[in-house]
């Protein structure tokens, strides 16, 4: 498997009628593994959403591609904070929603299927969860279900919103081993993350957020202190009154 190419021109995109990235180009190489950083409200998550397709581009163009012409498959795990643990569904039925482009509203899981679920419940450390209540799990077991989930969709691009957040460090140690085994087979993986030792020691490329890119390329060269400052100072300096500005009116 080789990963698709994600190519970003010139995006802009808005929360609430105001830029949250603004005039953003980046090109993310197939198979490539990247950190997005940058402070508070610069845009990560928006961006991450644009590219899966749930947040409209006011400007600019996303694309994502394989070299060969095949139609790329993308996966998007968001932040936990987003999600209704207390809603009643079983762990085995989470899963299988990884499969709802294939199975839909109508067609029933067949026993390959709920073969393929149980086997990616013990890929991340739930082997038997299949048939217990959501509700039931801690944060760090509904982290791995997630994960879990991600493994049947079989994505060749994977986005990953704060995959370590709020769980403890060896289920973060086992979830980055899956997130590397995906880079292993060549998947595009694009994760955005707070713990920049984390990006330093396992990230080969960054991109460094702020609403708008301060830099983009490999980790040691985008996280020198000077870029990490002026993220800051632009984070710090935004007017969250702002219009959009658009480029094609100049």
């Amino acid at each position: 498997m080789r990963g698709p190419e994600l190519r970003i021109e010139h995006l802009t995109a808005t929360y609430r009628r105001h830029p949250a990235v603004h005039h953003l180009s980046a090109r993310f190489a197939p198979g490539s593994l990247t950190a997005i950083v940058g402070p508070n409200g610069a845009g990560k998550t928006t961006l991450l959403r644009a590219v899966a397709g749930l947040h409209k581009v006011d400007e600019g163009h996303i694309a994502v591609a394989h070299a060969d012409g095949r139609k790329p498959r993308v996966a998007l795990l968001p932040q936990q904070s987003g999600m209704d643990r207390g809603f009643p569904i079983l762990c085995r039925d989470v899963v299988l929603q990884g499969l709802w482009s294939r199975l839909g509203a109508l067609r029933g899981a067949s026993r390959k299927d709920l073969e393929r679920a149980a086997a990616a419940l013990e890929a991340v450390g739930l082997g038997g969860f299949g048939p217990r209540p959501v509700g039931e799990m801690s944060a760090g077991q509904f982290q791995r279900l997630l994960f879990a989930r991600l493994l049947v969709q079989d994505a060749d691009l994977i986005l990953l919103d704060e995959p370590f957040n709020a769980v403890d460090a060896r289920t973060a140690a086992d979830l980055l081993a899956v997130l590397k085994r995906w880079h292993g087979e060549g998947r595009t993986v694009v994760a955005v993350l707070h713990d920049l030792e984390l990006v330093r020691a396992e990230f080969p490329d960054c991109l460094l957020l702020a609403r708008e890119k301060i830099a983009f390329g490999p980790t040691a060269e985008v996280l020198t202190a000077a870029n990490r400052l002026k993220a800051r100072m632009m984070a710090e300096a935004w007017d969250e009154a702002a219009p959009v500005c658009d480029s094609r009116a100049a």
